[in-house]
């Protein structure tokens, strides 16, 4: 059962334990979900590009994703995957959100370590190109944080 807890809290009796969450939980374990499906159809797009397709318009990446080892595609697809399930179990407060978090930071970096070490990316497409993994990461990261805090507060269990 959910009732208020106050202003800005929601409390839910689970097996006689209050546990209060900010208000905002919903609203950012929604935008976390969102975010971290946004990176699954990214993936889905990515893993299954026309090749020929696009290297018409940007045959570097056309390139890059056709030479992309496996481990580093298992990366990206671990990447998502977790942060996506982490999302879900998130909203559905518990705490196995956080080492979910925890494993798609961990495939992030992996991820992009392939690409900016064993690629020529940023000297092909310039230090911007770092920029939106650097957003991912900090995401991941917050992400992380968020379930870790929320389970230190018995949000999650």
């Amino acid at each position: 059962m959910i009732h208020p807890g106050g202003p800005d809290r929601e409390t839910a009796d689970i097996g006689g334990t209050a546990m209060t969450a900010p208000r905002s939980f919903r609203a950012i374990g929604i935008l976390l979900l969102l975010w971290n499906l946004t990176g699954v159809a990214a993936f889905i797009m990515q893993y299954g590009a026309d090749l020929g397709q696009l290297a018409k318009t940007d045959p570097y990446s056309a390139r890059i994703f056709a030479s992309m080892p496996g481990w580093a595609w298992t990366a990206y697809a671990v990447a998502v995957g977790a942060g996506t399930l982490g999302a879900l179990l998130l909203l559905l407060r518990k705490a196995a959100a956080a080492p979910l978090f925890l494993l798609s930071i961990l495939a992030v970096v992996v991820q992009f370590g392939y690409s900016f070490i064993h690629t020529d990316l940023l000297a092909v497409k310039g230090p911007t190109a770092a920029i939106f993994p650097a957003i991912i990461l900090i995401i991941a990261l917050f992400q992380w944080r968020y379930a870790r805090n929320l389970i230190a507060k018995a949000v999650l269990r």
